[in-house]
């Protein structure tokens, strides 16, 4: 079925709602509502529907695989909290790192043992770093967008050894299949992440925005301001008890120490043994090939039982441990009830023909030179509608590729330009995995969070544009 320019409305909707209302949540309904009555034209049908793609989704192994993931290490942090973990670890980096610039390079330092999976990341070192912003006095805004910027725009940077490369490569195969092409699947990848622009500055801009730290006045101000509009929207008697009860617990620091260098050590060992029995013979021919999502869940859920007896060895009293387990877990469930929605979203918006929409507006006809910045615009503004680097990447590599063949534009600078507005989006867009997660850690807004995010990674998508169209001149 085509809709044409109708594919767009279910997103529109949540963008507009979302600015709005200041949340989410109302507008991904509503979007989800309108493009399934747009897909049955008729009001019980489509409601029938929108319960449909939300049972897909659910049905959806990788789906469940992720939801499962942060279900369990919200509970994994659940039980390093209540054990002192948490508390003993921040306390002990409390005495090292006593500023703002300490405390963004700290988050840097952590990138050789998380660097596998932005949502790994992201949980692995976010609760940490909650428990040190107020220490530290920095604005949890900055914090954030710092965590994002050394997640998505280094992990898209890499070529080995994280839960992208297959899927990036795999993109990259398909459409060289597709157009008959006598060229290297991972040969063209590898080229393409130097033709990564978006990346690449946005990395520099987070290297800088570490070093470079403003005034103490500023600080305190940012600091107050992002602190009163937390108060006005988080009531004063949510959590309480549980606050109250986490600030008298013991500081252990080996209660933190332990599950997170198991949960490391297994994660790596699970990958390399996934990828070996799926035919790799080298280590990071495993990494690349292994079941990723699969890899974290598991590894997680095994250092979690581990973990449960560790702590009952050490004197944790049972019922603590499974209250704070699921009390963690529950803490997740705003992102990933925002998640099963955006998927559910996403598939009413293909079944408008979202992707078919994309693809017959643009056309074969650009001169070469614009192919490249013209699939990174178009793909960025798509990319912030989908909140996704896989499902831009999805969309835009056989177009991207196609342009190239046929207008002759460089194949790895397109390929660049793809795979770099995927990373704008999941960067800056308010449906991104990352910024739904790191505002719910971190207790931020997420609108407010995604537009502070947008302000500055817009600096960096126009001088990715400057840098395509200059390489493109010189490519051609």
């Amino acid at each position: 079925m085509e809709h044409t320019w109708l594919s767009l409305l279910p997103f529109l909707i949540v963008i507009s709602m979302s600015i709005w209302l200041k949340n989410i949540l109302p507008g991904l309904v509503v979007g989800l509502l309108v493009g399934s009555l747009l897909v049955k034209a008729d009001l019980l049908p489509g409601i029938y529907q929108s319960v449909s793609y939300f049972v897909a989704t659910l049905s959806n192994g990788n789906n469940m695989k992720i939801i499962g993931f942060l279900y369990l290490f919200g509970g994994l942090v659940g039980m390093m909290n209540i054990s002192g973990g948490i508390k003993g670890f921040s306390d002990w980096v409390g005495t090292k790192i006593r500023t703002e610039r300490g405390l963004l390079g700290l988050i840097w330092l952590t990138l050789p043992v998380t660097f596998m999976m932005p949502m790994f990341r992201i949980m692995m070192i976010a609760p940490v770093v909650k428990s040190l912003i107020k220490k530290m006095n920095a604005p949890k805004q900055k914090v954030g967008l710092m965590m994002d910027i050394s997640t998505e725009s280094v992990i898209v940077l890499l070529p080995v050894a994280t839960a992208f490369v297959g899927f990036m490569v795999s993109l990259v195969e398909g459409s060289i299949s597709k157009l008959h092409l006598h060229m290297s699947a991972y040969h063209v990848f590898l080229l393409s992440i130097l033709f990564n622009f978006f990346a690449i500055v946005m990395l520099i801009i987070g290297i800088i925005l570490t070093f470079w730290t403003p005034g103490k006045k500023t600080n305190l101000s940012n600091l107050k301001r992002n602190q009163d509009q937390l108060d006005e929207e988080e009531n004063e008697f949510h959590r309480s008890g549980i606050k109250r009860e986490l600030s008298l617990v013991k500081a252990q620091p080996w209660n933190l120490i332990f599950p997170v260098f198991l949960l490391l050590g297994l994660s790596l060992f699970l990958l390399w043994q996934n990828g070996k029995a799926k035919g790799a013979k080298a280590i990071f021919e495993a990494f690349t090939k292994a079941d990723a999502t699969f890899v974290m869940l598991l590894a997680v859920f095994i250092t979690l039982v581990l973990s449960f007896v560790f702590y009952i060895i050490r004197r944790q009293k049972i019922d603590e441990l499974l209250y704070h387990f699921y009390d963690g877990g529950n803490q997740m469930m705003e992102a990933i009830s925002l998640l099963v929605l955006i998927w559910s979203l996403t598939l009413s918006a293909e079944d408008l023909g979202f992707s078919r929409f994309v693809s017959s507006t643009l056309g074969s006809f650009l001169p070469a030179f614009l192919t490249p910045v013209t699939i990174f615009l178009l793909g960025s503004i798509i990319g912030y509608f989908i909140g996704s680097s896989w499902g831009t990447w999805g969309l835009f590599m056989p177009l991207g590729m196609s342009l190239a063949v046929s207008t002759g534009a460089s194949i790895p600078l397109t390929v660049g330009a793809v795979f770099a507005s995927g990373a704008f989006g999941a960067l800056t867009s308010p449906l991104g995995d990352t910024t739904i997660t790191t505002a719910s850690i971190l207790d931020l807004p997420l609108v407010d969070y995604a537009r502070y995010k947008l302000k500055i990674s817009v600096i960096g998508g126009i001088i990715a544009i400057v840098l395509y169209l200059v390489s493109a001149l010189f490519l051609f």
